[in-house]
């Protein structure tokens, strides 16, 4: 018998792409899904949207809200969605982004076939030609990580990548439901950014991580996303310094002040800490670089 994936969407007035992302749900390879949308306070046409989807495919697709159709944030709707699966193994599908066909097949015979991982993830594709404009097909290109690809990474490593690369990310993981259980799922205070980072980190402190070349995931980059909306409005490096702030309290409350991670999260939590000493390092820094450019510039003259 195949193992049922379950896929979670949560969304907020996403009318203008939540068909697309439910549609490459619907056309997977692998048959034995269910589609849990999850509506975060919609004030547009989204809700009625995923209503449709529901009642048109009653045994493959649910519509759940908060009590009261309420604004609850991010994480609190992902675990509304983990509170109602019924598979063994959850996949988080945004609601503008979109699943290649073979991605749940895929990663359910590699979930399959290595009991000792916890999660799968592969290679996201940053995805701006969806506008149809030449100059945006340019613009996408496939994630890379500092890692070896197709093999099982034990903890911590993949986290420490995170760390160090914040552009770095898992869009397009399925967990096995146990995984997600013992964790238990996402942290609610993080309601709009770094909630996955946070999520992720948990996991990847714990269980081993199977990475596949693979692209099963297309990012969408839009003016209305949520990360390309924080950067804009300067939000991100608060939310970074929460999010490293809550990751040093989870190490500790774990009892590893003495591991790698722990010491990356210090080096990550420097600048936030010590602005003034930081920027002094950087002038230092930047200072050696650039006698050392002209030092070999001057090399070069006298050798050529």
């Amino acid at each position: 018998m195949q193992p049922l994936v379950s896929i979670i969407t949560i969304f907020l007035n996403a009318e203008d792409y939540i068909e697309e992302a439910i549609a490459s749900a619907i056309a997977q390879s692998y048959d034995v899904w269910e589609l849990l949308l999850v509506d975060d306070g919609s004030t547009d046409n989204s809700s009625k949207i995923a209503r449709n989807y529901s009642d048109r495919y009653p045994d493959k697709i649910r519509y759940l809200e908060h009590p009261g159709h309420k604004n609850c944030g991010m994480s609190a709707s992902r675990n509304l969605g983990i509170q109602h699966v019924r598979g063994d193994y959850i996949a988080f599908l945004d609601a503008d982004d979109v699943y290649l066909p073979d991605k749940t097949a895929q990663q359910v015979a590699i979930l399959e076939s290595h009991p000792e991982v916890g999660l799968v993830c592969g290679r996201t594709k940053w995805w701006y030609s969806w506008t149809g404009n030449e100059s945006d097909r340019l613009r996408d290109f496939l994630q890379k990580y500092a890692l070896p690809l197709n093999t099982v990474i034990s903890p911590p490593a993949i986290l420490i990548l995170f760390l160090k690369d914040e552009w770095a990310s898992l869009c397009d993981v399925m967990v096995r439901r146990q995984a997600v259980e013992t964790v238990n799922g996402y942290e609610t205070s993080f309601r709009g950014m770094y909630e996955d980072q946070a999520f992720h980190a948990k996991l990847c402190l714990k269980y081993p991580t199977f990475v596949s070349s693979q692209c099963w995931y297309l990012y969408r980059q839009h003016s209305q996303a949520c990360t390309t909306d924080s950067h804009i409005s300067g939000k991100t490096l608060a939310a970074r310094q929460m999010f490293l702030t809550w990751l040093e309290d989870y190490l500790s409350k774990s009892r590893l002040q003495q591991s790698e991670v722990w010491r990356v999260v210090q080096q990550q939590l420097f600048p936030y800490r010590h602005p003034r000493l930081h920027r002094l390092w950087l002038k230092w820094r930047f200072g050696i670089v650039w006698r050392g450019q002209k030092m070999w510039e001057k090399f070069r003259m006298t050798n050529d």
